[in-house]
């Protein structure tokens, strides 16, 4: 499902910052501010199990600066969902709603560096050297868009 901030519940929007923060805090061990600003304008991508626990998620956003440029963050599929394909099926989903955006020419993503080829799968291109983001190598990668 894809909701804008407003949109969420109080209980949606519990269940993404739990399920952030047990993924991005806990088991990466990340000490940085887990909740920001980008969350009131993003679109929020996520699947849920029966009982509303997120299984997957990611926001998409566009780029302040390139108006044509789309942002997917704060990827993540639950510890107890891995391996079941919802990575993939999430990033498409994302994907699918950037390429119905006018204005949408390029999907960025701030990829973990041992997911590049999962994502290079997913037909982006590596764009950077990988470079450290709070103590995991990452490396910037981009997909241009083809009306």
């Amino acid at each position: 499902m894809i909701k804008e901030f407003k949109a969420l519940t109080t209980r949606e929007l519990f269940e993404i910052y739990r399920a952030r923060t047990d993924v991005f805090v806990v088991e990466q061990a990340c000490a940085y501010p887990e909740v920001d600003t980008v969350d009131l304008t993003a679109q929020h991508v996520f699947s849920t199990t029966a009982d509303g626990q997120v299984q997957a998620y990611c926001r998409i956003y566009r780029d302040e600066s390139h108006t044509d440029h789309w942002h997917i963050g704060r990827v993540l599929v639950a510890k107890t969902a891995r391996g079941h394909g919802l990575a993939r099926e999430l990033v498409q989903t994302a994907m699918d709603w950037i390429k119905k955006q006018p204005e949408a020419k390029v999907i960025d993503i701030e990829a973990q560096v041992y997911l590049s080829a999962f994502y290079e799968q997913m037909g982006f291109e590596i764009m950077s050297k990988p470079f450290d983001d709070f103590g995991i190598a990452h490396q910037e990668m981009s997909q241009t868009l083809v009306n």
